[in-house]
């Protein structure tokens, strides 16, 4: 899994103690830089204008699906509208000690005539993998900043269906299944498919990466779609469902009193304790068959 896991000697200590050969997964920063083209854009060689960037947030990270992560970021910090808004995205050749390449900067070129949607404010300078700390003070700036309003979406799944893409999306956890230390999310299509499965160990990353996948794809507002995620439900979490524009967001494990708000207030569908056969529906229980909605 290239960069993704690293080999290490490890001793198992108990009742009987052991040297062994154990995968860990690899973590390492990531820096997210934002330029801006000029009105004219790119030039007739198709080569991108280089202006000066800024760096938009420095976060730790699983490395691999870089770019969906950068794209994903900035959509769900509400910096960008989604995937057209971006020119180019590429690794820049910054190098380790050794002289060796990193690819831990992505600089985000972003379309000609396209601007950052709000200022880069001081919190977005570092992040841990597990802060995912988000764009707005308060659930109130939030939701009126909200670009989709999933409160309309007429998404419907049975519960069956969102059991069957959480056991998809864990069978496709290749670096958990060697680690046992990431996260992931997941978008499940209103047939019941599982479009894209995305690892990281910060769980906002992986759901970053999800909607970063989506932009690209031009799946954005995630209409229809139900997301998941192998973790709690944090405020973070459910922002970043809301800007998305998902109807559903299911959790492996418990939500948090602010991400039961968010929910409510933005109109989307969240169940946490989603372990088969049950779950635990917190807000807008209507969308999930077999659940009475006037719970």
């Amino acid at each position: 899994m290239g960069r993704m896991t690293q080999r290490l000697k490890v001793h198992r200590i108990g009742d009987r103690s052991v040297s062994r050969i154990e995968s860990v997964a690899v973590e390492e920063p990531l820096e997210i830089r934002v330029a801006a083209l000029p009105d004219r854009g790119v030039p007739a060689g198709g080569n991108p204008l280089r202006p000066a960037s800024t760096t938009v947030t420095t976060t730790m990270r699983l490395p691999g699906d870089d770019f969906d992560l950068a794209l994903g970021h900035l959509v769900a910090e509400g910096l960008i509208g989604g995937g057209d808004d971006v020119a180019t995205m590429m690794h820049c050749t910054d190098t380790g000690p050794d002289g060796s390449p990193t690819f831990n900067v992505v600089e985000v070129t972003l379309a000609a005539g396209v601007a950052l949607r709000r200022p880069i404010t001081e919190r977005t300078e570092v992040a841990t993998s597990a802060c995912g700390v988000c764009g707005s003070t308060s659930v109130d700036d939030l939701i009126a900043a909200l670009p989709h309003s999933p409160a309309d979406d007429e998404a419907a799944f049975g519960l069956e269906a969102i059991h069957a893409g959480m056991a998809a999306m864990r069978s496709r956890q290749r670096v958990f299944e060697a680690t046992g230390g990431v996260h992931a999310a997941a978008l499940l299509a209103p047939d019941g498919e599982v479009l894209v499965v995305r690892e990281d160990i910060g769980r906002h990353n992986a759901v970053d990466k999800v909607i970063g996948w989506a932009a690209r794809e031009g799946r954005l507002p995630l209409r229809g779609h139900a997301l998941l995620v192998s973790s709690r439900a944090g405020f973070e979490i459910a922002q970043k469902a809301a800007v998305a524009g998902a109807p559903v967001l299911a959790c492996v494990s418990a939500a948090t009193s602010l991400a039961v708000e968010v929910a409510e207030r933005s109109g989307v569908t969240l169940l946490g304790f989603v372990r088969d056969p049950r779950a635990t529906v917190y807000a807008h229980p209507g969308r999930i068959s077999g659940t009475d909605p006037g719970l």
